[in-house]
């Protein structure tokens, strides 16, 4: 069997679930099925490129593309270049930007394209506004669109994708990684001394991660309990505006910004609790790493969430902003020994039994091969 020859290219932001999916699908896949290339954009001198410094060399080699600029048409003949240079089968792409430049290449170079959409931020300026509202214009034109959420399915319709096109491929955590990770560590590396409890989040600091309803709950648990820390990990636009805030609560000594981590596993592994106060997520990866790492799991009900997270069987679920149910969530896990253990178990084995990368990367190696077949039956057509 003919060996599929996949291009995933993405137009890095940082080092976040999308970036981080990439590898996962990358360190997954059946290596004598299917090359998977990436192609990431260069478009600054100080620009995050983690996902190409890491990408694994056994499943595919890795291109950059130069960028005039943050939106260059012209890098569309370069990357249509590397499509014919590394006879790609099909492209992948991730993310407005690599979407239209994307779609246009893989046209032009008459190969499949597919899109997975991770979610769409609404808190944006006028100008990224317009550009994001292309991106979801030229879904429509993919030959599919693998949604990772049924919240992000449902986006695909409203944004008239056909239905035909959709394939909802059920996002995955790269259990190999987090399981090889995990045991190399020292457990005691990152843990706070004694019987100090540690609260975590990683993730972007921005403002739909709702982390001032995070400070607001920790402020109200430190204050029965004030050996309790708060470990944040990540950067992004709210960073200042957090670290404010936390100045003027009385447990803004007991909360520290880690910044971006190449050790998060290492961190998150000494976290006593994760805790998600979003109001928008497709399927988040940092949450299925907290529960495939042996981590309990507190958050705010939303769609997405509310995929991983079955209220006191595999975590706590508390309503959309309200924080006195937030708080009460985290003080059950945090004082309830046999509740923790029993989330726990509960919530690794939902992660194996539907959420590995492996078994997404085997759902997309299916697509690939069922576009490709209908590719060839096309062309032969056409050729008659």
């Amino acid at each position: 069997m003919k060996q599929i020859r996949v291009l995933q290219f993405i137009a890095p932001s940082g080092f976040y679930g999308a970036e981080r999916w990439v590898l996962a699908l990358a360190n997954n896949i059946d290596e004598d099925a299917m090359v998977c290339d990436l192609v990431v954009t260069r478009e600054s001198l100080n620009q995050d490129l983690r996902v190409a410094e890491g990408y694994p060399t056994s499943a595919g080699d890795v291109h950059y593309l130069d960028m005039n600029g943050r939106f260059d048409l012209m890098a569309i003949r370069r990357l249509v270049r590397i499509i014919r240079d590394r006879k790609i089968d099909v492209l992948l792409s991730h993310g407005y930007k690599s979407d239209i430049i994307g779609l246009v290449a893989a046209k032009w170079a008459g190969i499949r394209c597919v899109s997975t959409p991770h979610g769409y931020s609404g808190n944006v300026g006028l100008k990224l506004r317009a550009f994001i509202h292309l991106g979801t214009l030229v879904l429509r034109y993919f030959d599919a669109v693998a949604p990772l959420s049924e919240e992000l399915a449902g986006d695909m319709k409203r944004f008239k994708v056909p239905a035909a096109r959709i394939r909802f491929i059920r996002n995955g955590v790269d259990l190999k990684d987090i399981d090889e990770t995990l045991s190399s560590l020292n457990p005691n590396d990152h843990k706070l001394p004694g019987s100090t409890q540690c609260i975590g989040f990683i993730g972007q600091l921005i403002p739909r991660k709702g982390l001032p309803d995070l400070l607001d709950a920790f402020d109200r648990l430190y204050s029965d309990c004030d050996s309790l820390r708060l470990r944040i990990v990540g950067d992004g636009r709210q960073r200042p505006e957090l670290e404010s805030k936390c100045r003027s609560m009385a447990s803004g000594s007991a909360v520290e910004f880690l910044g971006f981590r190449d050790d998060r596993l290492a961190l998150l592994s000494a976290f006593d609790l994760f805790v998600m106060t979003s109001s928008l997520e497709g399927i988040p990866r940092c949450l299925m790493e907290a529960m495939a790492a042996g981590i309990p799991v507190v958050a705010y009900d939303i769609p997405g969430v509310d995929q991983l997270v079955e209220h006191e069987v595999t975590g706590m679920l508390a309503p959309y902003g309200d924080i006195d149910s937030l708080v009460a969530c985290c003080r059950r896990v945090l004082n309830d020994s046999e509740l923790r253990g029993r989330l726990v178990d509960n919530a690794r084995e939902r992660i194996d039994s539907v959420y590995s990368a492996r078994r997404m990367a085997t759902e997309y190696q299916s697509l690939f091969t069922e576009l490709l077949s209908t590719k060839e039956t096309t062309d032969t057509k056409v050729m008659d």
